[in-house]
């Protein structure tokens, strides 16, 4: 799940209690699995909060080497190795990525 916080960051969250590594990669990092690593809470969700530059960007989670998609994102889109997640950010609620 994915949510714009007031500050304009995205928080990113997803369910894996048993997963001893997640992130969150894609066109924003090059989709490389190391760029991007969430924190795990005891409840078993990961989260990392980013910044991003106004557009669209494609995303999917990786944990412990294998891709999921957020079907709870802004959309999904048919990618070269299966359906990337959408996230849409609008010029006027985001901060722009160092």
């Amino acid at each position: 799940m994915t949510s714009i916080l007031s500050d304009g960051r995205v928080e990113f969250r997803f369910y894996r209690p048993q997963a001893t590594r997640a992130c969150v990669a894609g066109t924003f990092n090059g989709w490389r699995q190391d760029a991007n690593v969430m924190r795990k809470g005891p409840d078993g969700w990961w989260h990392a909060t980013l910044e991003f530059a106004p557009g669209v960007h494609q995303f999917r989670y990786v944990a412990d080497g294998h891709w999921y998609t957020d079907f709870a994102a802004h959309g999904v889109e048919h990618g070269k190795y299966g359906l990337n997640s959408l996230l849409v950010i609008s010029g006027t609620g985001a901060r722009i990525a160092a």
